[in-house]
């Protein structure tokens, strides 16, 4: 007899309502969503039990009590499969679910590589001299934040009012013995470990970053990129959202590329229900997400854009474009977003063409 798996729905799959009877799950990031109807809330709350410790007869013995029919149940189900959304666990995998409060292993130091030609020693002064601020001590950004201190640069300082949670904890970044603690403190805790020299404290007015890296899942949809943008601070996306890690774009305010706004209308103009979803997905405190490997990934190509950035010399590959880092194989695909006709941020947008 062939054992029921147990279904589970990521925490961090968006369920987004586009009106009182109709919900969308997943779908916000150029993968595949759902669209279901009729939904009310007691269709979202059943999604959000969906996590990975009940088997599928269980959970359809739950849903067919309550009154819902089976075969609403069976279709629903197949459709969050045939997304890619749901996720079929075994009972074995239940095993490794949850370890328990194990302690993080002190990351060592991380001190750069000689690079034998010459110029290295003005790229690293110009490194020891630049300050970085990461707004968001997530998953990413924490291990992001240390990597770049442990690379050289002189002064990082990690942006985050909220407290740490269970999920937050990650390699290189976060300890589970920080739950509670303020992100912002176990952050900069994380990145002394790595680099105890560099400057963590927050920069004062009349010092201004030389870059600032969004690592919230929709920093489009922050008010801070459109301060960024105006006050001509270059900044990058990095962040995972769902389980895809995404870098870019790198905005150089005034340069080739487009701005955040350019990406976010260009999804305006392939789906008219964008900016109410984008607004739902701004609103709340997202769920952690992201498997270790892509989130410690995602940093590392992170760190390779902005170190590439402090250095000088070409742009990186993310001015006006994200790298997008998929599970399983987590290969770097490259995704334009060319400058809005649309958008005030330059005028060199009129005529391109859509990603």
């Amino acid at each position: 007899m062939t054992e029921s798996p147990h279904p589970l729905l990521p925490a961090a799959t968006p369920l987004l309502r586009l009106d009182p009877d109709l919900l969308q799950i997943g779908g916000v990031d150029g993968r595949d969503g759902l669209r279901v109807q009729p939904a009310g809330d007691e269709v979202a709350a059943r999604l959000r039990r969906l996590d990975g410790r009940r088997s599928e007869r269980a959970v359809r013995a739950e849903w067919l009590a309550d009154g819902v029919p089976g075969d609403v149940v069976d279709d629903l189900l197949a459709g969050l499969r045939s997304t890619g959304l749901l996720h079929d666990l075994a009972a074995a995998d239940l095993l490794a679910a949850e370890p328990g409060p194990a302690a993080v292993a002190r990351a060592g130091l991380e001190l750069p590589a000689a690079v034998p030609r010459a110029g290295a020693g003005g790229r690293w002064r110009a490194r020891r001299q630049s300050a970085v601020v990461v707004d968001g001590a997530t998953r990413v950004g924490v291990p992001l934040a240390a990597v770049l201190a442990a690379s050289g640069v002189g002064w990082v300082h990690v942006r985050d009012r909220g407290a740490t949670r269970a999920g937050d904890a990650v390699v290189g970044g976060v300890t589970a013995a920080d739950e509670g603690r303020p992100r912002a403190l176990a952050a900069a805790d994380a990145v002394r470990r790595a680099s105890p020299l560099t400057d963590l404290r927050p920069l004062p007015p009349d010092r201004a970053p030389d870059l600032v890296v969004l690592c919230r899942p929709w920093a489009a949809a922050d008010p801070l990129s459109a301060a960024l943008q105006q006050a001509g601070t270059p900044h990058l996306v990095a962040t995972v959202r769902e389980e895809t890690g995404v870098v870019g774009p790198l905005v150089l305010p005034g340069g080739s590329g487009g701005c955040l706004r350019c990406a976010d209308a260009w999804r305006r103009d392939d789906d008219p229900a964008w900016p109410r979803l984008a607004a739902q997905l701004a609103a709340v405190e997202p769920a952690a997400s992201g498997a270790t490997i892509t989130c410690l990934l995602t940093a590392l190509t992170a760190a390779v854009q902005v170190l590439a950035h402090l250095d000088g010399g070409d742009d990186p590959v993310t001015v006006g474009a994200t790298l997008e880092l998929r599970p399983p194989g987590i290969l770097p695909r490259l995704r334009r977003w060319p400058p809005h006709p649309g958008c005030v941020c330059h005028g060199g947008g009129r005529g391109a063409t859509p990603p």
